[in-house]
């Protein structure tokens, strides 16, 4: 430990990496000998105050941090401005003053968690979904990211709408719309009302997901989730250059747990899919490792 300028020999300095989304965090606590790991509910800082994550960092990291901080990796999302950077950076400084505090957004992560220090195509395919171009070190293209109304193909949310559209319009097959309505009894009415009235539509939309998961076998599901992955790479990975030549890679619970579809649409498009993970902390994990 350091005090008062002496370093004892079995000082360890210690980095901190979050994996920040709106429901949970994933923090690990890396030194030269050991990975701690912890988790926290989200924090996104246009939802909510500063104070929760200086809750979070007060009662979960704290008690982990063993060794002195030199650095803390903050990935999330809404935190593409300055002003949410800065707040979010003021928090951890005064915790642990003397760190180098780095906060960049959910997609930098999941580049550098899939791709490392080698280029890339990147791709989210969770709740929402992203993509970028990746040259090793930073972002060098990206599809305009529209959100769940007007884009977001292949997502969670997206999947569940189409179901969900199919299902009031009674285009679904009979016997599967039966076992969705007594999993979900609701009425038209309650449907749109929770879609159009309260809050988080677009994770309620995704909660279908799991319903078609658990249907794969039928040729209905089957097929409309491989539609809504041929849409993501017709209108993401397919309109980067080279895209034909450069390894794809997919981070997200959609392209973990539909993975074998996803590589089935790759392969009929001619397109090389390498890595996918369900989280990016693991690949995070491993790239900062260099940094200890």
């Amino acid at each position: 430990m350091h005090f008062f300028g002496y370093i004892s020999r079995d000082y360890r300095p210690m980095i901190i990496i979050a994996d920040s989304g709106s429901s949970k965090i994933d923090w690990r606590l890396l030194t030269s000998s050991s990975i701690g790991q912890a988790n926290s509910p989200g924090f996104n800082p246009y939802y909510q105050p500063i104070e929760h994550l200086k809750t979070t960092i007060r009662e979960t990291l704290l008690p982990k941090a063993t060794e002195p901080v030199s650095k803390i990796f903050f990935y999330g999302t809404g935190v593409s401005s300055s002003k949410n950077q800065d707040v979010i950076r003021a928090a951890f400084l005064e915790f642990f003053p003397v760190a180098k505090v780095e906060i960049e957004w959910d997609l930098l992560a999941a580049a550098r968690a899939l791709c490392g220090h080698e280029a890339g195509i990147a791709c989210i395919l969770g709740t929402g979904s992203n993509s970028c171009h990746y040259d090793g070190e930073k972002i060098i293209d990206q599809v305009a990211n529209l959100g769940w109304i007007l884009a977001d193909e292949g997502s969670g949310t997206t999947i569940g709408r189409k179901l969900l559209f199919d299902y009031l319009r009674k285009r679904m097959p009979e016997e599967l719309s039966k076992q969705f309505q007594q999993r979900f009894p609701f009425s038209r009415e309650e449907f749109l009302e929770k879609i159009y009235q309260q809050e988080k539509p677009s994770t309620f939309l995704a909660t279908f997901s799991k319903f078609i998961f658990q249907h794969l076998k039928e040729p209905y599901c089957y097929q409309l989730v491989y539609n809504s992955l041929l849409e993501f790479f017709e209108n993401n990975v397919m309109k980067y250059k080279d895209y034909q030549h450069t390894k794809v890679h997919f981070v997200g619970s959609i392209a973990f747990y539909y993975s074998d579809i996803l590589r089935q649409v790759a392969n009929d498009k001619g397109i090389t899919v390498k890595n996918i993970l369900e989280t990016p902390i693991a690949g995070l994990t491993l790239y900062h490792q260099h940094d200890l």
